[in-house]
């Protein structure tokens, strides 16, 4: 008979690895190597991208090319940051979205676009930065900071009252909330950006040629959703965290 103590203590209750890892040992922590290098990559068209729009010192009333291009992003975030925390809020929050937003964007497309899967590494795989679930979380937290962040620097200590407002019985599902934001946010990208990759691998290697094609096409503007969604959702959190604080004020 098996000793249920040995069985137990050999039991590997959870351990999901999805696709292979290349690791790089950081001190006491071990990370995945290719998510570093992929985002690194997203990182560096972003910043390519913001000098070649602002290298250009003549400024042209009509604008053309990069410069036009790049006028027309920042109009874009500003709106998204704009119909989310309003005309009075909008300016010291709009970095944050603006970075999410893109960052997101980019790597989604860095994944339908990129043909990660020529470059070879050892014992690994690349792939988009957000088909790793430790950088989705880590956005979903950077989330979750910013709008306690911004709840605290508006209200201070008063910002706990919005957990028993309008009745205090409501406390523990806010609280809940608080888990359940980042989860949402983390766990719907990844699931997303996951999926989309794996479905066109399938198809690409099933059937090569054009039936892929409409699904990758597809796969681009989901991706951009997912950008979209998250991004808003972290501004109406945040707006979620200050709204009020000019009624209390003047009360």
């Amino acid at each position: 008979m098996i000793d249920a103590l040995t069985f137990y203590n050999n039991l590997t209750l959870a351990e999901l690895e999805v696709g292979n890892h290349f690791y790089w040992q950081i001190g006491n922590f071990q990370v995945h190597g290719q998510v570093f290098m992929t985002s690194w990559f997203v990182i560096a068209l972003l910043v390519i991208a913001a000098i070649a729009a602002i290298t250009n010192k003549k400024v042209q009333t009509a604008p053309s090319g990069m410069q036009n291009f790049m006028e027309y992003v920042l109009e874009f975030l500003r709106d998204l940051a704009k119909n989310q925390l309003g005309e009075k809020d909008y300016r010291p929050w709009l970095p944050f979205i603006a970075t999410l937003f893109l960052f997101i964007f980019v790597s989604n497309w860095s994944g339908a676009l990129v043909p990660w899967g020529l470059i070879e590494i050892p014992d690994s795989e690349l792939a988009a930065p957000t088909n790793d679930i430790n950088t989705t979380v880590a956005l979903a937290l950077l989330t979750s900071l910013a709008y306690f962040y911004a709840g605290f620097s508006k209200k201070g200590l008063g910002y706990f009252a919005n957990y028993i407002q309008p009745i205090p019985i409501l406390l523990p599902i806010k609280i809940l909330e608080d888990f359940t934001k980042p989860l949402s946010l983390s766990f719907r990208l990844f699931g997303n950006i996951l999926a989309d990759e794996l479905v066109v691998a399938v198809l690409v290697f099933l059937v090569p040629l054009f039936v892929p094609l409409p699904l990758m096409a597809l796969g681009l503007f989901t991706s951009a959703i997912q950008a979209l969604v998250f991004a808003t959702l972290a501004g109406a959190y945040i707006h979620e965290a200050i709204e009020g604080y000019d009624e209390e004020e003047h009360e």
